[in-house]
C-alpha cells in the first residue's frame, strides 16, 4: 500500500504584497495588513491553485501552520475561505518571520550605514535571532513536517499535504535547508509576495527531498 500512495508534497506560500514588501523595509514583528494590491493577488491564486481538484486540495491537507502576523493570516483566509471546509491550521510563532531586531523597519541601505558589512545570511540580525537560532527554528518545523508526510506515506495516517504560510526570508531559509543545503545558500531562492513554492521528493524516496517549484503564479516585484 505504501507504494501505491502519492508522494507527500509541502505547500510554503509567501504572505501577499505589504507596503514594506514594495520598499523593502525589514518586516519581522512588525503586524502591518496586505495592501489592497496584496488581498487581490492572493484572491486571485485561490481561485486557480485551491478548492476541490485543484493543486491545493483541502481534502489532502492534514494541516496548515500559519504564521501569527495579520499579512499571514489575512493571505491564508483569502486562500481558503472560498472552500465549503477550511483545512485544520494552528497559528504558531514556530513560522514567523526571521526576527530582525535592531535591524526591524530598516531598508538594508540603512543598515549598511550602519554596518557596511553585513550579511542577513552570515552575519544574523542583532537584538533578533542569529543564523544559528533562525536554522534552528526551522529545521524543527521541518522535522515536523516530514513525520507528517512519513506517517502519511508508510501508515497512511493523516493526508497527503502540509501547508505553511509564512515569510520571505524563513520561506527561504526553509527551502534551502529543506534540500539539506546551508542556511546561507537561501540567498540565491527568490520568494516572491503571495508565490507558492513546492517542496516534495525524488525518486518516490523521503530520503531525497526537493524542490520542485517556485512562485506558482506570483507577480514579480
Amino acid at each position: 500500500m505504501a507504494d501505491e500512495r502519492p508522494m507527500p508534497r509541502l505547500f510554503l506560500i509567501r504572505h501577499g504584497q505589504t507596503e514594506w514588501s514594495i520598499n523593502g523595509r525589514h518586516t519581522g514583528r512588525t503586524d502591518i495588513p496586505l495592501t489592497a494590491q496584496g488581498e487581490q493577488e492572493a484572491a486571485e491564486q485561490a481561485q486557480i491553485l485551491v478548492g476541490e481538484g485543484k493543486l491545493i486540495d483541502p481534502k489532502n491537507i492534514c494541516t496548515v501552520l500559519v504564521s501569527p502576523r495579520i499579512r499571514a493570516h489575512r493571505t491564508f483566509h483569502l486562500l481558503f475561505d472560498h472552500v465549503p471546509e477550511i483545512p485544520h491550521h494552528v497559528t504558531t510563532e514556530e513560522v514567523r518571520e526571521w526576527d530582525y531586531g535592531d535591524y526591524e523597519g530598516l531598508l538594508s541601505s540603512e543598515i549598511k550605514q550602519k554596518n557596511p558589512t553585513w550579511n542577513i545570511w552570515k552575519d544574523g540580525c542583532p537584538g533578533g535571532e542569529s543564523t544559528e537560532d533562525m536554522c534552528q527554528r526551522v529545521d524543527n518545523v521541518i522535522a515536523k513536517v516530514r513525520e507528517h508526510h512519513r506517517a502519511w506515506k508508510e501508515e497512511g495516517k493523516g493526508c497527503r499535504d502540509v501547508v505553511i504560510v509564512a515569510h520571505g526570508h524563513f520561506n527561504r531559509v526553509f527551502i534551502s535547508r529543506w534540500i539539506n543545503f546551508p542556511l546561507c545558500l537561501g540567498t540565491h531562492f527568490n520568494v516572491e509576495p503571495a508565490g507558492i513554492a513546492i517542496l516534495g521528493y525524488n525518486h518516490r524516496n523521503l530520503a531525497e527531498p526537493a524542490l520542485n517549484a517556485l512562485n506558482l503564479y506570483a507577480k514579480p516585484i
